[in-house]
């Protein structure tokens, strides 16, 4: 098999680690491409995204009357999800809930965030605490199917438990983080980033590997979120922070002025094992950096050059001892020797083709979202 010459964006920092980039005679790549001609044309965040923003936080107002909350957030204690809960406090003047799910990892300083921004802004908090020997034994499954989505099971718990709790307390409108500013580069599912909950993968690589069933950890599936609590319960996913200017660097520094919020080294460092596995077990084992996605995106929207951006992945985000400290920290928590994950990270890798799936029939629904022009972030 011929081995694919090695090369890199010239314009962003993707690179051929993602098997399927392309490039054109200018060496840019397609999410370069893709970006310049659907989002850019397509994303205002001037007096056209004020408006769609005041136009969307009445309707929500509007049909929220009566009742506590007129709509539900996810909070991680990111900047994303953070300065989204402000925004929809205090720009769209809504009532939301503050919604929480603790799958066992949470950073202290999340903690901390979490506290302060809703303590700040005078909301309610709710915390769904996942079962954490079922949490457990799901990464432990994971960890041995040997495949790069080794933070499937911490997102499912996230989303899952977000989408069954708003459709339970029959709240609508569901609001998120998810935005252009810092995901313009929508990271490649060969990196750990496969599209959606999947629960026929889920099944099938617990069924192989797990030990306990999982009876009470929040599974919904892409299809049930996507087709029957959109079009038949009415659910609406809203990303506030398209229709806003939402600079990364300036965010943070007004969380840290108003709340006292801490900013975070990078991005996901909320969550431990996401750390972890972004940091250390993703780029050493398979070598993937989801840094590359991550600072493409703050190239493309102006906020890093692309000279920073080199500089930043040239070296790893957290220094060696750091690494080693979390390394025996999430054997010790998973209830694993270092002996053990060692054998872990050391096994031969696979891909989720080596197992149950349904992401051929996800793909046909990507495609006819694109196509819809309901998502404009490249995915192939």
């Amino acid at each position: 098999m011929r081995v694919r010459t090695y090369q890199v964006c010239s314009n962003c920092i993707m690179d051929t680690s993602d098997p399927r980039i392309t490039f054109d005679d200018r060496g840019w790549c397609d999410y370069c491409r893709n970006y310049y001609e659907q989002i850019q044309p397509n994303w205002h965040t001037d007096e056209q995204g004020e408006r769609t923003l005041a136009s969307i936080a009445e309707r929500i107002r509007r049909e929220g009357k009566g009742r506590e909350y007129d709509c539900i957030i996810g909070l991680s204690g990111g900047p994303d999800s953070s300065y989204t809960v402000y925004v929809a406090k205090e720009l769209m003047s809504l009532r939301p809930l503050v919604f929480h799910v603790d799958a066992g990892w949470n950073s202290q300083q999340a903690v901390r965030n979490i506290e302060r921004v809703v303590d700040g802004l005078g909301l309610d908090l709710f915390t769904e605490v996942v079962n954490w020997e079922e949490m457990k034994d799901l990464q432990v499954a994971f960890l041995r199917s040997q495949i790069p989505d080794q933070d499937y099971p911490q997102d499912m718990s996230f989303f899952s438990g977000l989408y069954k709790f708003a459709v339970k307390n029959r709240v609508r409108y569901v609001l998120t983080g998810a935005n252009y500013s810092t995901e313009c580069c929508r990271e490649p599912e060969e990196w750990g980033a496969y599209p959606g909950i999947d629960v026929t993968l889920v099944r099938d690589i617990h069924r192989r590997f797990g030990t306990r069933p999982l009876t009470t950890f929040p599974m919904v599936d892409i299809l049930q979120y996507k087709i029957y609590y959109k079009y038949f319960l009415g659910m609406d996913v809203i990303k506030p922070l398209n229709h806003t200017p939402y600079v990364k660097r300036e965010a943070e520094a007004f969380l840290t002025g108003r709340f006292g919020w801490e900013p975070f080294r990078h991005k996901h460092h909320e969550s431990r094992f996401t750390r972890f596995f972004e940091d250390y077990w993703l780029p050493r084992k398979f070598g993937f950096d989801k840094r590359r996605a991550h600072l493409s995106s703050l190239i493309l929207t102006g906020q890093m050059t692309r000279e920073e951006a080199l500089l930043r992945v040239a070296k790893p985000e957290l220094d060696e001892e750091v690494l080693a400290q979390e390394f025996a920290y999430v054997a010790k928590k998973l209830d694993l020797t270092i002996v053990e994950l060692r054998e872990l990270f050391d096994g031969q890798n696979k891909t989720y083709h080596a197992y149950r799936n349904k992401r051929a029939l996800i793909g046909l629904g990507a495609k006819a979202m694109k196509w819809l022009r309901l998502e404009r972030r490249f995915f192939r």
